[in-house]
């Protein structure tokens, strides 16, 4: 009984103070609706925005390729940059700068 007559342990022999605690305790990190789990969750729900966020972006600026590619104009540059085509009477060089190389260090 020498450690209920501590200053600091007294408020805890009254019954309703220690179902509060109890109670507390549990609500902030047994429950299945804890405080642990709710911060889990709102860390999922920001990085899911967050990543919301990324795709409209993406989105935007993919209608604004195929806007692009919708002219023909649009469309012949980027068959002669990716594909490298050409017309019948024309010739392509292409120019290739020793930093823009793969070498084995870089692989």
């Amino acid at each position: 009984m020498v450690l209920l007559n501590n200053k600091y342990l007294k408020p805890l022999k009254n019954i309703f103070i220690l179902i509060l605690v109890v109670f507390g305790v549990w609500m902030l990190f047994f429950d299945a609706n804890s405080w642990l789990i709710h911060h889990e969750l709102n860390t999922e729900i920001d990085d899911l925005e967050n990543e919301k966020k990324y795709y409209k972006k993406e989105i935007e600026k993919d209608k604004k390729d195929l806007k692009k590619l919708s002219t023909e104009e649009g469309l012949e540059k980027f068959a002669r940059e990716e594909y490298y085509m050409k017309r019948d009477n024309e010739e392509i060089y292409i120019i290739e700068y020793e930093d823009s190389l793969k070498t084995i260090k870089d692989e």
